[in-house]
């Protein structure tokens, strides 16, 4: 039977967990506000349907991407509750190393998906924690250089990126910006709008005002470039813009097929979680910390769907 906690949300499910000698496995997500970790969690449940004689699963998130807080005490939880694995989507790649040790010291297996953990300070904290997920960079990379194709040298474009200390979204920034150097085209801001939608919107207006001659924007995940599409149409230059994103979500659909989004990057975020489980569980029956694990991402424009 599995334990589903929804920190922070209104829907709490939590039955009892019958053990019969089955490893306890903990999930902690971003933002359940975000379709992203929403579809993560739709298929870590799938998939503990299907295999709920090899484990007991959990189910966490937070109500903000930034609440690092509310992600730090979560994981405190699950220390406190004796989990045997964490599998983690941090919030912050630095911010969640301290609370990662402290699981780790209290015999918890964690593995790491979505958002890598800063492997410097892994190193200074002398843990081991596998990661799991894709090259950001690389599904940056593929869809900035589709976006190329639309562009002349010259062409001014921004970059509205996610969290500043999240290493997915920092390469996914560098992914932008050596496909639009590659392209010359002219990047004229990179800002943060901390994957929120509502952030990118004002962020993607003030843009428009101040760089009339605006060709495209890069946006570091597709709820950002859901609002950035919203602050084209606004201004009236629906047609005139490029946006592309990252994640493949759901509500990017109709945008893509209508031409109000160019390009995204499907990364799977259905299976990151499970990836992470298997991970966990190949640990548990051998006893050896495998490798980090790569995996897919695909670039996704409207021929695609």
């Amino acid at each position: 039977m599995s334990a589903l906690l929804f920190a922070g949300c209104e829907e709490r499910e939590t039955p009892e967990i019958e053990r019969e000698n089955r490893p306890r496995i903990a999930v902690i997500m971003k933002s359940l506000a975000n379709e992203f970790f929403v579809r993560m969690a739709d298929g870590t449940r799938r998939h503990h349907a299907e295999n709920s004689d090899q484990y007991d699963l959990i189910i966490n998130g937070i109500k903000d991407e930034s609440d690092l807080t509310q992600q730090v005490s979560l994981i405190e939880q699950m220390i406190a509750l004796g989990v045997d694995v964490i599998v983690l989507a941090p919030a912050d790649s630095k911010a969640l190393i301290p609370v990662v040790k402290r699981a780790i010291g209290s015999g918890i297996i964690v593995v790491n998906i979505d958002n890598r953990l800063n492997a410097e300070l892994l190193s200074d904290a002398e843990i081991n924690v596998p990661f799991v997920g894709p090259d950001n960079l690389e599904g940056a990379r593929m869809v900035g250089d589709y976006l190329a194709t639309t562009l002349n040298a010259g062409d001014e474009v921004a970059i509205i990126g996610g969290i500043s200390t999240a290493y997915n979204g920092q390469q996914r920034e560098l992914g932008f910006k050596q496909a639009m150097a590659s392209a010359g085209a002219n990047i004229v801001s990179v800002q943060n709008a901390d994957w929120q939608q509502a952030k990118a919107s004002i962020i993607a207006s003030a843009l428009i005002s101040e760089h009339p001659g605006l060709k495209a924007l890069l946006c570091s995940n597709d709820n950002m470039a859901i609002g950035a599409v919203a602050a084209i149409r606004q201004a009236g230059k629906a047609g005139a813009i490029q946006v592309v994103g990252f994640d493949n979500i759901g509500a990017t659909h109709d945008l893509l097929r209508n031409g109000n989004m160019l390009a995204t990057a499907e990364q799977h975020g259905d299976k990151l979680a499970i990836y992470g489980i298997e991970y966990a569980l190949q640990i548990l029956q051998d006893g050896n910390v495998p490798a980090d694990k790569r995996t897919p991402v695909k670039l996704i424009t409207a021929g695609d769907l």
